[in-house]
């Protein structure tokens, strides 16, 4: 087995509750000497937090050099990342590789069933972020248009944009209108495009959002 070391500190203040890089190692160092590493590499990025895992030049080598048999070791997950999902795509890498990761904190071995079983846990976990995130952000669209702001992509048809905020166009107001009542006497989406010059699907999506917008 060789193992691949990967250690960070993102504070100074880390280094004072006794997880500083020099610890980090050493504690990791002494798991690869127990467990017989043939081979151990080290690689560290400090000051840099773990909101992404793109942005770290020692973590991108550390992958980099992770081959089939290895294992990635750290001090704790946190190390890696604080994300659910991104944790469980870098162990699918890992198992797409034939590599292995390890974690001392938290216990974890991927290379052992117990270890499997505690990312399939992160896998539901990182299906409840997603949702999370999701969540959040149709609750901070829905506030966003209560209070009249543009929400991104083009200006919707029936507003004007200033400043960031809608503003009704009366004239294209009185067209949506038109399209609603001539939807409601059952004209097609095609005869109402025709008769404005739009694209019958942009008809459906207008009165789509109309009908999005009308709702409690």
């Amino acid at each position: 087995m060789r193992a691949v070391l990967y250690v960070r500190v993102s504070t100074t203040g880390q280094a004072e509750e006794g997880v500083s890089l020099k610890a980090q190692e050493a504690r990791l160092r002494a798991w690869a000497l127990a467990n017989g590493a043939a081979e151990v590499r080290v690689f560290s990025d400090a000051g840099i937090g773990a909101g992404r895992m793109d942005n770290r030049p020692s973590f991108a080598a550390a992958l980099a050099a992770v081959g089939k048999g290895d294992v990635l070791a750290v001090y704790s997950l946190s190390r890696l990342s604080r994300s659910t999902c991104d944790l469980l795509e870098l162990a699918d890498d890992l198992h797409g590789r034939g590599a292995d990761l390890m974690s001392l904190s938290e216990r974890i071995d991927t290379s052992g069933a117990a270890g499997k079983m505690i990312f399939r846990v992160l896998a539901v976990l990182c299906e409840f972020e997603k949702d999370q995130v999701s969540d959040r952000t149709k609750a901070a669209l829905a506030f966003k248009r209560g209070r009249g702001e543009k929400t991104g992509g083009d200006r919707p048809f029936g507003y004007n944009v200033r400043g960031g905020r809608l503003f009704k166009n009366v004239g294209e107001q009185k067209i949506i209108q038109s399209m609603r009542r001539r939807r409601a006497r059952g004209e097609s989406l095609r005869t109402i495009g025709a008769a404005y010059g739009r694209h019958p699907e942009v008809v459906r999506r207008i009165l789509a959002r109309v009908e999005r917008e009308a709702r409690p």
